[in-house]
C-alpha cells in the first residue's frame, strides 16, 4: 500500500503533502507512516524547516472511521499513530508550518495544534467531532490554538469555526485565498530556512521548553478516555451511524422516548 502523502525537499524546505482521497482521513498504517516521515525529515541533511499541507477537499478529516467501525480493536494502534504523528510535529527539532484548507477535523486539529505556525485558506474550517464519533482527544492540541472556554464550547457542541474567526482568536498567522496557500506557507518557510540552522534548532527547543505543561502528557490523558469510550455501546453506535449516514440513536434517548410515549398514553 502506498503512503498517504508525498514529500519533496528544495531550498532547505521539506514539503509533505497529505493525499488520501476522498477526505484525507488516515487509517492505522497511514498515521504511523506519517509519524515516521515527519521524524525522518527532522533529521534529514539539508532540511531546515518543514511544511505540511494537503491536496483534495480538505486538510485532514482525522482517523478512518470506517476502518474503526469494521475493526474497533485497532483503536489502540490508531491512538499510538495519532500520538506519534502529533509528537513528531511538536517535538521535531525543526520548525513545522502547517497550511490548512477546507475541513480541519480530529487528527487534522492535532497536526495544526502541534505545529509552530499555521497558515489557512479562507475556506478553512476547524472542528472536533470526537464526541459525535464515540471517542475523545484533540482538546490538548485545540487549546494551543484557541482559548479554553472556546475549546470547551467547540468540544461539547461540535461547533465548527471558520478561518476568519480562527484568525481573530489568534490561532492563524495568515488567512489567504486557497490558490495562494502554498505560496504563503513557502514564503514563511524561506525566511526561516535562510537563517542559521543551529540557531533555529536551539530556538525550537527553547520555545518548547517554556510552554505551559506537557502537550504529549495532556494528550495521553485524553487518549485514556477514548479507550474508556470505546467500551460503551454509544461509542459503537456513533461509528455505525456515521458509516450508515444516519442520526445516532442512544439507549438513554430511547428510554426517555419510551417513557414519554407511555406518559402520553395514560393521559
Amino acid at each position: 500500500m502506498s503512503a498517504p502523502f508525498k514529500t519533496q525537499v528544495a531550498e532547505g524546505i521539506a514539503e509533505l503533502v497529505i493525499d488520501r482521497p476522498p477526505v484525507n482521513a488516515l487509517n492505522d498504517a497511514g498515521w504511523h507512516a506519517l509519524a515516521d516521515e515527519i521524524e525522518r525529515l527532522g533529521d534529514a541533511p539539508g532540511v531546515n524547516v518543514i511544511v505540511i499541507r494537503a491536496e483534495g477537499r480538505g486538510f485532514c478529516a482525522g482517523v478512518d472511521i470506517k476502518e474503526l467501525d469494521a475493526q474497533p480493536e485497532r483503536i489502540v494502534s490508531v491512538n499510538a499513530g495519532n500520538y506519534r504523528s502529533f509528537e513528531a510535529v511538536h517535538r521535531n527539532p525543526l520548525p513545522v508550518i502547517v497550511a490548512v484548507h477546507g475541513f480541519v477535523l480530529g487528527g487534522g486539529i492535532g497536526l495544526a495544534g502541534a505545529a509552530d505556525i499555521v497558515v489557512a485558506s479562507d475556506c478553512a474550517t476547524f472542528g472536533v467531532p470526537e464526541v459525535d464519533r464515540g471517542a475523545m482527544g484533540g482538546g490538548a492540541h485545540l487549546q494551543r490554538l484557541f482559548p479554553l472556554q472556546k475549546v470547551r464550547a467547540m468540544y461539547f457542541t461540535g461547533e465548527i469555526i471558520d478561518a476568519a474567526e480562527a484568525y481573530r482568536l489568534g490561532a492563524i498567522e495568515q488567512v489567504v485565498p486557497k490558490a495562494q496557500l502554498r505560496d504563503a506557507a513557502l514564503a514563511i518557510a524561506r525566511k526561516i530556512a535562510a537563517k542559521s540552522p543551529a540557531m533555529i534548532r536551539l530556538a525550537k527547543e527553547s520555545l518548547n521548553g517554556i510552554e505551559d505543561g506537557n502537550l504529549e502528557s495532556k494528550y495521553r490523558w485524553e487518549q485514556g478516555f477514548t479507550l474508556q469510550a470505546y467500551m460503551s455501546k454509544d461509542s459503537a453506535e456513533t461509528r455505525r451511524a456515521f458509516v450508515e449516514k444516519r442520526a445516532a440513536q442512544f439507549a438513554a434517548q430511547e428510554s426517555a422516548a419510551t417513557a414519554t410515549a407511555a406518559a402520553e398514553t395514560k393521559k
